[in-house]
């Protein structure tokens, strides 16, 4: 059965929506997005996804297409119109359609369109299996702090993993692992610490990695913000990966280095139910 989407101020068919050939997030990637998940039919940390969205509109000099509030009103009826229960609300805004011109057009209208994606998150194979990673060069831009859509880089390094034999890539930068594809990098070591990169435009400011962190603090876990090498992580006693569409997703292979006994570790584990859970609880 076909997909209700939402475009531009219509709830249309998925084989019947369309966007101008010169908008802007076509043309230039001069767009930006958010991926909100759905468990039990409601949307996880939906609050901080949309503040993101709003710091990121500004970082860009963006207009808003409407409010926060109309926003989660069309999340809202996209998830009852297609009977969502468990996956995903992807929202995605651009500057709009203009004529060719890097310039920013002055009197473009922004361009607004949702869809749903069901996916299996809470039972994924993966978080129970974990993944198997490797590390490439890190080519994207430097405000990678920004959500926008163009994933270019992030897409040919996931294919080249995937070519690889590997599930993902952790990217390195000046010999440090900035982050994943799509997702936020962690490793724990032999003594227990939890150790990620912090908050720059060297990576994506993740919702769930806040979230996470969060969790760890409460559970009496020791946290360390800083960048750690590929070789730091070939020695971790376990590592994982937190992003809004796979939540804690346990790391057990790094290139050719088996993590502990090569599945999913205990912090990761914990880590992963109590975000679960706080994220249920939290959910509208």
């Amino acid at each position: 059965m076909s997909r209700t989407v939402y475009v531009n101020g219509d709830y249309v068919a998925e084989e019947e929506a369309k966007v101008s050939i010169f908008d802007r997030g076509f043309l230039f990637a001069d767009g930006i997005y958010e991926v909100s998940s759905v468990l039990d039919g409601k949307l996880i940390d939906n609050a901080g996804h949309m503040a993101r969205l709003g710091r990121s509109l500004s970082e860009l000099k963006m207009a808003r297409p409407c409010s926060d509030d109309e926003l989660l009103t069309i999340q809202k009826e996209l998830i009852k119109r297609n009977n969502l229960s468990e996956g995903v609300v992807y929202m995605q805004i651009t500057r709009g359609a203009a004529d060719r011109d890097f310039n920013f057009p002055k009197d473009a209208t922004p361009s607004l369109i949702m869809f749903t994606q069901e996916k299996n998150i809470l039972n994924s194979p993966n978080a129970a299996k974990g993944l198997a990673v490797v590390t490439l060069p890190d080519i994207r831009w430097h405000r990678r702090d920004i959500k926008t859509v163009q994933l270019l880089a992030s897409s040919l390094a996931k294919q080249t993993a995937k070519d690889m034999g590997a599930d993902d890539a952790w990217l390195v930068e000046d010999g440090f692992i900035t982050e994943g594809t799509s997702n936020n990098a962690f490793i724990v070591t032999d003594d227990g610490q939890i150790i990620t990169r912090q908050l720059s435009n060297d990576i994506l400011h993740g919702i769930t990695r806040k979230a996470v962190l969060k969790c760890a603090e409460a559970a009496g876990l020791t946290l360390i913000e800083r960048p750690f090498t590929p070789e730091e992580a070939y020695e971790a006693r376990e590592a994982f990966s937190t992003s809004a569409s796979a939540f804690v997703m346990p790391v057990v292979k790094i290139d050719d280095h088996i993590l502990g006994n090569g599945v999913p570790g205990p912090v990761t584990q914990k880590l992963r139910e109590l975000y679960i859970a706080e994220a249920k609880a939290a959910a509208v």
